[in-house]
């Protein structure tokens, strides 16, 4: 265990989830657990203690939240949050979270996030088959595994490596997909990416306007906030309408 690549500290105020967690661990050689915490000063004591290289974080715990810890620590490794609500993900990319897990965490989940731990390792690119206008995507959207239709999709946004779906019914939640994998698969003649963190459903396109530098905003049927075009992208919806 001394000789593993890579030490982690499992940060949790449930015994169980930590018990689980750990657990699962265990199947992977490189990783070596080498402590647990249940709460904000007691990650404190055992980062200072043990050092971590990976941090398996929960966000909701008693008395301060793992966002808090993260601010009161100087931490140079990586940081995982694990937790049962899909809100704070927004949050958690913004301070540059390798990944962001949904409770219960499934092994495959698990060793997915493991696998960014090393992403200069060589890989053969991912080809994904396309998507038809009335397929249906067997996917985990926030903490609900479901078929979601293609067609109720209105946005689509970057979230770090993974995306925020709105759809037309007002449901919303994390998907566990590259906005690459999106632009790739969706059809072209609905979908329309208008930003590097934004792609649309031009069938819920309710107006365009001019906007600053030659940029365009665009309002969806049912969503309140604007989305901009950029310049790069303009072009590119100007002709799939023609």
């Amino acid at each position: 265990m001394v000789d593993a690549k890579i030490r982690a500290l499992v940060v949790d105020d449930e015994r169980l989830a930590r018990k689980d967690l750990t657990s699962m661990l265990a199947d992977f050689p490189e990783i070596a657990v080498v402590g647990e915490a249940q709460d904000v000063p007691s990650a404190i004591k055992a980062i200072e203690a043990h050092h971590p290289d990976l941090i398996f974080l929960d966000i909701q715990m008693p008395g301060q939240t793992g966002f808090d810890l993260v601010e009161q620590i100087d931490f140079s490794g990586k940081i995982i949050f694990v937790t049962a609500f899909d809100e704070f993900a927004l949050r958690a990319f913004e301070i540059n979270a390798l990944d962001y897990l949904m409770k219960p965490v499934s092994p495959d989940r698990l060793k997915k996030a493991l696998t960014r731990l090393q992403p200069d390792e060589e890989s053969k690119p991912t080809e994904y088959p396309p998507l038809q206008y009335e397929d249906r995507i067997f996917t985990t959207m926030g903490n609900k595994v479901q078929f979601l239709k293609v067609n109720s999709i209105v946005l689509i946004q970057a979230e770090g490596d993974y995306t925020y779906i709105t759809c037309n019914n007002g449901q919303k939640g994390l998907v566990t997909k590259a906005m690459k994998e999106w632009e790739e698969r969706l059809p072209e003649k609905q979908f329309c990416r208008v930003h590097r963190n934004a792609i649309i459903n031009t069938d819920y396109i309710e107006d365009i306007e001019k906007w600053f530098n030659y940029s365009y905003r665009v309002l969806l049927k049912g969503i309140k906030e604007e989305v901009i075009i950029s310049r790069r992208y303009a072009k590119k919806l100007k002709d799939m309408f023609g």
